[in-house]
């Protein structure tokens, strides 16, 4: 038995090779900025001296060490402590897929007006990551905009560890509610760190510096046993070079220096690494994915391969202004290519408006295409004990395949391929219904899910017992 399966690769060892190199002249060289006294004094042990203008230059010997002590895979794990996905060396599963990323506003998915982003917004977005079979991870779906207790983003976290039973990526800028969201997490689950269901995500300041905000929560999440993203962001023409050649190495560069900065902690510390490369749009002033970003996206997830390091990528969203034209377009570009490629983990599905706005709908729609992709990505079957041949001479010339003992025995898979929101109209049908458009049957079908969410049986008892955490640790 042999399968065929489609595959994409783009850089050779040759290439693979170069771009190992010349991140490693960024980092001895050029070097990164390190803002936090705490962080200097950890890279100072080794490296010795003191660093001028915070500047850390990372000799290639460190680095070394430093790919030679970090984990290859990394599992995740479900609230109820199952096995979720695997990450690295052993991730059989093909890219892993999650909702999320922190909108400031809502889109309402009966017309995509926005509205600011709420803890109800959270809720429902949470709610519909458990429920939607494509998705596997749920991260920070949203900033809360109308929080006056200082504490809206352990508040969120709350709400998602409430509203699913999927593994968790939370993403908390401010460290003290970072520490305290953790704390948290600790209280209601016990032992985060035996089988993790919760994945920090932090970013360096592209280009190169490591701020302390990022290496505070770094501390504390290595303190504690957990795994964590370190995720670089650049937007090429601007905060990294306009070549795509020129961001490759640098975000690798970037990378790297997070990688020597947690083995430098503590060895063996798990972590994914990634980067979400953009492009500068000088005309309309925003980020945004193109065919080169995504190429760059796979180019990354060939380096962390190479590392033999579990990898994070770029999701796709944040270019449509809804579940439209633009946003089917790089959906489908950016989780085909992810998934026929080495992209390892893609988190943050389902906004629009670079970034800045949370939409259900597209979150329904990229569900769907995250479906037939991994249907296409896991290709066929060549299968010695079934011999093709005998449906063909049972029929033979001129006859029909329609009753045939194979298609009687295999139809109901090919009917699972066909889309799950879209019926299959004939133009008859079509013309018979009113000639409906897409995104209406795309919204019928998304507010259809919405009233059937589906949340975990302990939704009020995490609630409760969050909610008097957060009460008597944030006065």
């Amino acid at each position: 038995m042999s399968s065929i399966q489609p595959k994409i690769s783009i850089l050779s060892k040759e290439q693979i090779l170069k771009v190992h190199q010349d991140s490693l002249k960024v980092l001895s060289h050029t070097g990164i900025r390190v803002d936090s006294i705490r962080a200097r004094a950890v890279f100072s042990e080794v490296t010795g001296g003191t660093f001028d203008n915070n500047l850390v230059r990372i000799p290639g010997k460190i680095v070394e060490q430093a790919l030679h002590s970090v984990p290859a895979n990394i599992d995740m794990y479900n609230r109820d402590n199952s096995l979720a996905f695997s990450l690295g060396a052993h991730q059989q599963s093909g890219t892993i897929y999650g909702i999320g990323v922190t909108n400031s506003w809502y889109q309402d998915p009966s017309n995509d007006s926005v509205t600011p982003f709420t803890r109800r917004h959270v809720e429902l977005a949470s709610a519909l990551g458990n429920t939607l079979t494509q998705f596997d991870l749920v991260s920070t779906p949203g900033v809360i905009q109308n929080d006056d207790s200082q504490v809206g983003e352990v508040v969120a976290a709350l709400e998602m560890m409430a509203n699913t039973t999927k593994p968790l990526s939370i993403l908390i800028s401010e460290p003290k509610q970072f520490e305290l969201a953790i704390s948290m997490l600790e209280h209601l689950h016990r032992d985060l760190s035996g089988k993790p269901f919760v994945l920090p995500y932090f970013n360096p300041i592209t280009p190169l510096v490591l701020n302390e905000d990022t290496t505070d929560k770094m501390f504390s999440t290595i303190d504690r046993g957990l795994p964590f993203i370190f995720s670089s962001y650049g937007m090429s023409g601007a905060t990294a070079p306009i070549s795509a050649e020129g961001t490759l190495a640098m975000l690798n560069a970037e990378l790297l220096a997070g990688l020597v900065f947690s083995q430098l902690i503590k060895p063996g510390t798990p972590i994914v690494l990634g980067s979400l490369p953009s492009v500068f749009e000088m005309q309309n002033m925003i980020s945004a994915y193109t065919s080169q970003t995504i190429l760059v996206n796979l180019a990354c997830a060939e380096m962390m391969d190479h590392y033999h390091i579990p990898h994070a990528g770029t999701s796709g969203s944040g270019t449509g202004w809804g579940p439209d034209l633009l946003t089917s377009g790089t959906l489908w570009m950016n989780h085909l290519t992810n998934s026929i490629g080495k992209v390892g983990l893609a988190p943050f599905v389902g906004s629009n408006f670079d970034s800045q706005a949370f939409s259900p709908t597209t979150v329904v729609y990229a569900d769907e295409v995250i479906r037939q992709i991994r249907q296409f990505a896991d290709g066929f079957v060549l299968d010695e004990n079934n011999d093709p041949l005998k449906d063909i001479h049972s029929v033979g010339p001129g006859g029909s395949f329609l009753l045939s003992e194979a298609t009687l025995d295999q139809y109901r898979n090919v009917h699972e391929q066909h889309s799950q929101i879209w019926p299959g109209y004939s133009l008859n049908q079509w013309q018979t219904e009113g000639s409906p458009d897409a995104i209406s049957k795309l919204r019928e079908y998304t507010q259809h899910v919405l009233n059937e969410l589906h949340i975990p049986e302990d939704h009020d008892s995490v609630l409760n017992r969050g909610e008097e955490f957060i009460k008597e640790f944030s006065t």
